[in-house]
């Protein structure tokens, strides 16, 4: 069995196919393999706390190889499937140690490769944009966001100071708008820091190009959260797009300009670009069509024999028939029914449908504040949103060493006022040592 991709739907099938398949795995009767470029998974639902130093960076990411013993774990990017013949072509990643072969044979595939951030070629966007998709960008924003803090600080340019403390995040849905209040707050915070910054003087701009925030949520919870944030004089442009970054000067398309040195883009997502490298049947959007049982199907629902696939990457229909939306949620669920029916298969016995609940999503808002969308249709804000939504992050977070990490993070946290140092140096470990050569001089340490 190969299994592409290690996110949220990849480790979840493959951690639920070793509690099924256990006696045949360690019999190696069944091989279970899986490939990933990265050796871990990042639980991005958790990144937004990462960037607002509530949570330890290492505490998100799940390593693959501990989570999974009973596995083969090849870290290594796909370059193309061939189904047909039963075939992954692979390479290996940049930082892999392992020679890997060209070509990696199979006989049951499972697809979970997962999204990627949608960017748009807006001028300027790639040359003064940051994303927010992964733990490093996640520490590279919080650092960045300190960092302007310093800079408005320190500076007498009036100018410079504004463009330091203006914040502009294109994209209002959860990721977006949970980023925002995270920083935001955390900013805040910074601020008590110094002596001649305040909460008053930092402009957030939260621009969206559909009429309202978070849309895969209830109107109701939306409307909710966009008076909340501007509550906190959090500019919010709804039905307004970014025009242009050049020269970090923010163009949008309802006329305003305005100099800003953060802009951080988290306008949607799109599926891997992995799936175009395959013979598998996709759907008008790029993702693969498939049978409520999660079986990959031909658009006339003939399905394909011994091929599966599962959260961002799959078009799985709903209960109006319509895909589920790429999101955590579905993808932890249908990763465990993939898991079930595959050893179902094996066994011969029939398969269930994917009936997805209710909307349970939910986003941090900052510090004991949230908003949350229970199963069974409940609304919730404030700080009981706040409770159930870290209780439910932690609940999906797969792996049991992580659960307690971010705990006591979450507990430690609670006991202590939250750090608000920029490590900058850390993403740039070489710049001082490459400064003695530069600089021409003779060092005064041991060997000079």
């Amino acid at each position: 069995m190969l299994i592409i991709g290690g996110g949220c739907a990849g480790l979840s099938t493959a951690l639920r196919l070793q509690q099924l398949l256990r006696p045949q795995l360690r019999a190696r009767r069944i091989e279970l393999t899986i490939v990933e470029p990265q050796p871990y998974l990042t639980f991005q639902p958790l990144l937004a706390e990462v960037a607002a130093g509530s949570i330890d960076p290492r505490h998100v990411v799940v390593p693959l190889r501990t989570a999974l013993p009973d596995c083969r774990v090849l870290t290594a990017r796909v370059t193309g499937i061939d189904h047909a013949t039963r075939t992954a072509r692979v390479d290996a990643a940049p930082r892999g140690e392992l020679r890997l072969p060209t070509e990696v044979p199979y006989d049951v595939l499972v697809m979970a490769p997962g999204s990627i951030s949608r960017t748009a070629p807006v001028p300027g966007l790639a040359d003064h944009g940051m994303g927010f998709a992964t733990v490093g960008e996640a520490v590279a924003l919080r650092n960045h966001v300190l960092e302007q803090l310093d800079l408005a600080s320190s500076t007498r340019d009036p100018a410079l100071r504004q463009a330091a403390l203006t914040f502009v995040f294109v994209g209002a849905g959860y990721a977006g708008v949970g980023a925002l209040a995270e920083l935001e707050d955390m900013a805040r915070t910074a601020t008590k820091g110094f002596h001649n910054l305040g909460p008053e003087d930092l402009r957030w701009v939260l621009v969206e190009a559909t009429d309202r925030i978070l849309s895969e949520e209830t109107p109701e919870l939306a409307t909710h959260t966009l008076a909340e944030l501007r509550d906190r004089n959090i500019d919010i442009r709804l039905s307004t797009t970014l025009e242009s970054a050049v020269d970090q000067v923010i163009a949008l398309s309802d006329g305003s300009r305005f100099a800003a040195r953060t802009l951080v883009w988290t306008a949607g997502i799109r599926p891997a670009p992995v799936l175009a490298l395959t013979d598998l049947p996709l759907d008008h959007t790029g993702r693969i069509t498939c049978l409520p049982t999660l079986r990959i199907a031909d658009p006339d629902g003939t399905p394909l024999a011994d091929a599966w696939a599962a959260g961002d990457c799959a078009a799985v229909p709903g209960q109006d028939g319509e895909p589920c939306a790429p999101n955590a949620q579905h993808a932890l669920a249908q990763a465990r029914l993939l898991a079930e029916n595959l050893a179902a298969d094996l066994a011969g016995q029939p398969l269930a449908d994917y009936r997805p609940g209710g909307p349970a999503c939910s986003t941090s808002l900052g510090l004991r504040r949230a908003v949350a969308h229970t199963s069974r249709g409940t609304r919730l804000t404030g700080r009981r949103a706040w409770w159930l939504h870290r209780a439910r992050q932690l609940r999906r977070l797969p792996s049991r060493e992580r659960r307690i990490r971010v705990l006591m993070d979450w507990l430690f946290g609670g006991l202590f006022p939250r750090e608000v140092v920029s490590l900058g140096t850390i993403e740039h470990p070489r710049a001082e040592f490459e400064s003695g050569f530069s600089s021409g001089g003779r060092g005064s340490g041991p060997g000079s």
